[in-house]
């Protein structure tokens, strides 16, 4: 049957992660034999001879271990091993891995058009427009990926060392991935519509749990295989990135892997946005409904707004000389809602209904940690408004119900408040990391959602058990709980991690500094 990517993407990351482990627990990165450095999706031993989609026959054994191009026949019997140089041989592992896992893309893409979307008694289940929702256009998605995938195959067929993929991904990014970005902003509606159709319609429901039996799925999700496009589209910028980490500096490799990271990063992040501005919307014309003012009333829709932060925390009354240890009657309960570019202050009054007492632009926020001054003063902060809605300064004492919601509230209100270690884009020469061991998805807006082997920079940690990190190959931010991963204690290899993260982005860093300079002028 083959691997299908879900199995393929899987296997890869683990992979990784025990590489990385390996690697960490040596005392030079070096030592490390050349399989461990390979690249994490090398596939299954084949051959390079079949032409078009048929390709997918170099996933035949979905129970063989990861082999490598090093590891094909043909390789193994020209003598070319014996030519190129180390370093050369990995960076062929990381273009013949780029290629062999779109072909088992390609191979789910195609489970999931043929085995679901096409069948009879489904089609007759769904009404049109539930088929568009729920389908969207996996059918361009597959195309695109098909069209991919022969030019891939047909580089490698033009010589036994692989001269470079980066061209084509640019070439294919630039020209055809914009259906990626229409299928991954449809999500929010697709995840919706299924759950809708899971519960009001029986027959969809049966057919789904029959269809996902089949030993062509491999006991994999109807769900895992519709979000196959956003998994594939950012996996693909990292295998970029595998690649950029490998060629010569300053060749014509680097340049073209430089180009295809750069068009795919825009991509994603579209992807990203198109995710983002669908919830963001229906969630703030929500929050609208909730709020009442008994202050100057603020408008709280707008295209460029969006939450950051909701929750209860609680606000110390009276002047602080009037502190005793009646804890209950020192603190009441508010409710704040940190959107980007303002915090709204309210109580929380019946009907699921919040009365809005005060508010600030985001900028105008200061907050200060207190000092330990016992239990019933634990995690307390203050927090500052500049500029209130009534146009002075106002100060709120307020005390979260954890170390760890504290951290997290005064980060999201002072963002740019300094945090304990300080991030990787500072050129900082050491900083604290750590590899994802267990993926997480994020369940409140300031939290992070993690795939196996990210590597993140650890920016701030609380004693209960919460990470504030960020990733690297995206430079995203979020907390995360600690158990989700594993520190990488091998100072070496954090040097070595940031040192490829500066490289991939240095295109990055350019750009910025050439937009510093045109706004200083």
């Amino acid at each position: 049957l083959g691997l299908l990517y879900q199995e393929y993407r899987d296997k890869s990351t683990r992979q990784e992660i025990e590489t990385r482990r390996l690697q960490d627990s040596q005392t030079d990165p070096e030592e490390s034999s050349p399989s461990e450095e390979t690249p994490s999706e090398a596939e299954p031993s084949s051959t390079t001879e079949s032409k078009g989609p048929s390709q997918i026959s170099l996933l035949r054994n979905s129970n063989s271990r990861f082999n490598l191009w090093q590891d094909l026949p043909e390789i193994r019997s020209s003598g070319v091993l014996s030519i190129l140089q180390p370093d050369e041989i990995k960076l062929q592992e990381a273009m013949f891995e780029l290629v062999t896992s779109e072909a088992s893309y390609y191979k789910s893409l195609n489970l999931l058009v043929s085995h679901f979307m096409e069948n009879e008694r489904l089609k007759k289940i769904l009404h049109q427009s539930e088929a568009h929702i729920l389908f969207s256009n996996v059918l361009d998605v597959m195309a695109v990926s098909e069209r991919f995938l022969l030019d891939l195959e047909q580089r490698v067929e033009e010589n036994i060392v692989i001269s470079d993929v980066c061209d084509i991904v640019y070439q294919h990014t630039v020209n055809h991935f914009s259906v990626y970005i229409t299928y991954v902003s449809n999500q929010t509606y697709q995840e919706r519509a299924y759950k809708q159709l899971l519960q009001d319609k029986p027959a969809f429901r049966e057919v789904i749990s029959q269809l996902e039996l089949d030993p062509k799925c491999k006991g994999l999700s109807f769900s895992s295989f519709l979000i196959l496009p956003f998994q594939r589209i950012t996996r693909l910028k990292l295998l970029v990135q595998n690649i950029l980490k490998k060629v010569e500096e300053k060749s014509d490799r680097e340049t073209t892997a430089l180009d295809a990271h750069k068009e795919l990063e825009t991509v994603v992040k579209a992807c990203n946005e198109g995710v983002r501005k669908m919830s963001r919307t229906e969630q703030m014309i929500s929050i609208q409904k909730k709020l009442e003012f008994k202050i100057k009333s603020v408008p709280i829709i707008s295209h460029s707004r969006w939450l950051l932060k909701q929750g209860e925390l609680q606000q110390m009354n009276g002047p602080k000389t009037s502190r005793t240890l009646r804890t209950k009657k020192l603190f009441r309960e508010i409710y704040l809602f940190l959107f980007n570019d303002l915090l709204v202050i309210c109580r929380q009054i019946p009907g699921d209904k919040y009365q809005v007492f005060d508010s600030a632009p985001r900028g105008l926020l200061r907050v200060e940690e207190l000092e330990d001054q016992g239990q019933s003063l634990a995690n307390v902060f203050i927090l500052r408004l500049l500029e209130n809605a009534d146009e002075r300064e106002a100060s709120y004492m307020l005390k979260a119900s954890s170390q760890s919601e504290m951290k997290r509230w005064m980060i999201s209100l002072a963002p740019n408040r300094r945090t304990k270690f300080v991030s990787f884009t500072s050129r900082l020469v050491d900083c604290p990391q750590i590899q994802c061991v267990h993926p997480y998805v994020a369940q409140q807006p300031d939290e992070l959602s993690l795939e196996l082997a990210d590597v993140l920079n650890i920016l701030d940690k609380t004693d209960d058990g919460w990470i504030f990190g960020e990733r690297l190959h995206d430079q995203e931010r979020g907390w995360f709980p600690s158990s989700m991963g594993e520190e990488i204690l091998n100072p070496k290899i954090r040097a070595q991690n940031l040192k490829e993260c500066f490289r991939v982005h240095k295109s990055d860093d350019s750009q910025r500094r050439k937009l510093g300079s045109r706004n200083r002028q």
